[in-house]
């Protein structure tokens, strides 16, 4: 698989956590699997979504404004988590801030798979996005194992 693959693979699994996430209620043990689930693919992705993709693209004239532009929406995705952690599970708020973060994500993945992904793929060659995608991959695997 090519690195926008592997990247895709993972928005469709953030985007499926997120729709069964906003249909919990209350303070539920699904509520509560659920959340931890999406946070850890959500931070796990993140971060190897960086290592292998932004910050290879911050390198590009082309690319590197859209490659800062998606690590602040990435900052601001994880301050929304930490205000969900914070949050009890049956407070009227939870399911309003799961909602927002559901809106946020869903902004960003369809952003990067819309634009980001095809200025990368004009900025990258060949032989670098084989071997970012290893590097994802890499990461991936270890901050899962983890």
């Amino acid at each position: 698989m090519t690195l926008f693959e592997d990247l895709r693979a993972s928005h469709d699994k953030q985007r499926r956590l997120l729709d069964l996430l906003v249909k919990t209620h209350g303070d539920s043990e699904g509520r509560d699997d659920l959340f931890k689930r999406l946070r850890a693919e959500l931070e796990n992705h993140a971060a190897a979504e960086e290592r292998a993709l932004y910050i290879p693209m911050m390198e590009h004239d082309m690319t590197q404004e859209k490659a800062r532009h998606s690590v602040a929406e990435h900052h601001e995705i994880d301050e929304l988590l930490e205000t969900l952690e914070e949050t009890e599970y049956d407070s009227p708020g939870w399911l309003a801030s799961a909602k927002k973060l559901q809106h946020l994500v869903t902004h960003h993945l369809d952003e990067e798979e819309q634009e980001v992904f095809q200025l990368a793929g004009r900025a990258l060659g060949d032989s670098e996005k084989a071997s970012l995608a290893k590097t994802y991959r890499q990461e991936m695997e270890s901050r899962e194992a983890s």
